[in-house]
């Protein structure tokens, strides 16, 4: 199935399931890549005669390789077009995985996950902007909507395939499955996804007019005022990531199993979330469906804080955290559409911000520890 820009995928309901798991596919990369390895700490650990906390740092170096490859990738593929960005960072991420199963020590074992984030923010940032590429409008919003269905899902399902791995071999299996999975991707991106960034509208930049360009978004103050949006609620979301294990199980004594279930049920809700957000988007404009997500979320912000104070039973506590996490979903598929309707030529630089504002304000209510659980939990408000 290939995909041409003459005729777009939404009027083809075919082309546009097999573009949602395609575009999501791409962004779940964030996810496989720092969630898929995490059943297998301790074994890594063992292997290369290190501590935890070495081998968590792998994990941080991963992380911080995703945050600077957005700010790169995205004017790149700008300048560039996405096909041929997208196929040299999937590539380069294969080389990445085969460098992580390779490693001799877990130095180099660190530098390789830094390079595998570095490369597979090339799937997140330039899936989005492949997005903006092809919709505007309603459509946009619509279609973001069922991207958010398959982000949502990924940080669930990779440690579950992680851990399926495991089972039929070592953690260096896992870094296999990850190579082989960026193949099969350049080969689906190969066949089937045009260049849709044509090059006329392609920007001719340079080092310091690409940040030039990121100077001029931030100017925008509409623009700018989304990004803050999107950054400022994902920072409230890091606070109930951070927060709730210790409140839930330390305060309330459920077990881990519990709090893995309620943790869950909030996943469910972020993707019930972006999917009325689509069905909604055309009945109402979007800066309505935003504003609605806005106030929701505030209100169950204030009863929460009135429910913590005069110490209510549990239910109590986790009602509102449900409606606040849902509303993630609503706010960042409708706050995404806007930012991103008018940045057309510019849609890469403009993911990019997009993406990398949450890691810089969630970074402030939250604090790494060296906690496996914390970290996972992380990853998935992260991704989401």
């Amino acid at each position: 199935m290939k995909f041409t820009n003459s005729a777009s995928p939404s009027s083809n309901i075919k082309s546009r399931i097999w573009l949602t798991l395609l575009l999501g596919s791409l962004a779940a990369y964030g996810s496989l890549t720092l969630d898929m390895y995490l059943p297998g700490f301790p074994s890594i650990a063992e292997e290369f005669h290190t501590s935890a906390s070495l081998v968590q740092l792998s994990l941080t170096a991963a992380l911080f390789g995703l945050a600077i490859g957005q700010i790169v990738i995205g004017p790149l593929s700008d300048a560039k077009g996405r096909k041929r960005p997208l196929l040299f960072f999937l590539l380069l991420y294969i080389t990445a995985s085969l460098l992580c199963v390779l490693s001799p020590s877990i130095w180099v074992f660190i530098g390789a996950r830094l390079l595998q984030g570095f490369s597979a923010a090339g799937g997140v940032v330039i899936s989005r902007a492949i997005v903006r590429d092809l919709f505007s409008g309603k459509e946009l919003t619509k279609f973001f909507a069922m991207l958010m269905l398959v982000l949502g899902v990924s940080p669930i399902l990779a440690p579950i395939l992680g851990g399926a791995v495991l089972k039929v071999t070592t953690w260096h299996g896992v870094f296999g499955v990850l190579a082989v999975i960026a193949l099969l991707m350049v080969a689906a991106v190969s066949m089937t996804l045009p260049e849709t960034l044509p090059e006329e509208r392609q920007t001719k930049s340079n080092v310091r007019e690409t940040f030039g360009i990121f100077g001029t978004l931030i100017k925008d103050k509409t623009f700018a005022g989304y990004v803050l949006i999107q950054g400022l609620f994902m920072a409230g979301t890091f606070a109930y990531v951070s927060g709730t294990p210790f409140i839930y199980q330390g305060i309330y004594g459920i077990s881990p199993q519990t709090f893995s279930v309620l943790f869950s049920m909030n996943g469910i809700g972020i993707i019930a979330g972006s999917q009325l957000t689509g069905r909604l988007s055309g009945r109402f404009s979007e800066s309505k469906i935003l504003l609605t997500g806005l106030m929701i979320s505030t209100s169950a912000s204030l009863f929460l804080m009135i429910m913590i104070l005069i110490q209510a039973p549990l239910v109590l506590i986790v009602l509102p955290i449900f409606f606040i996490v849902s509303c993630v979903g609503i706010v960042t598929t409708a706050s995404f559409a806007l930012a991103m309707q008018s940045k057309g030529d510019t849609a890469g630089s403009a993911a990019a911000l997009l993406g990398l504002m949450p890691y810089l304000l969630g970074a402030f209510p939250f604090r790494l520890s060296g906690s496996l659980e914390k970290t996972q939990l992380y990853r998935w408000g992260l991704q989401l």
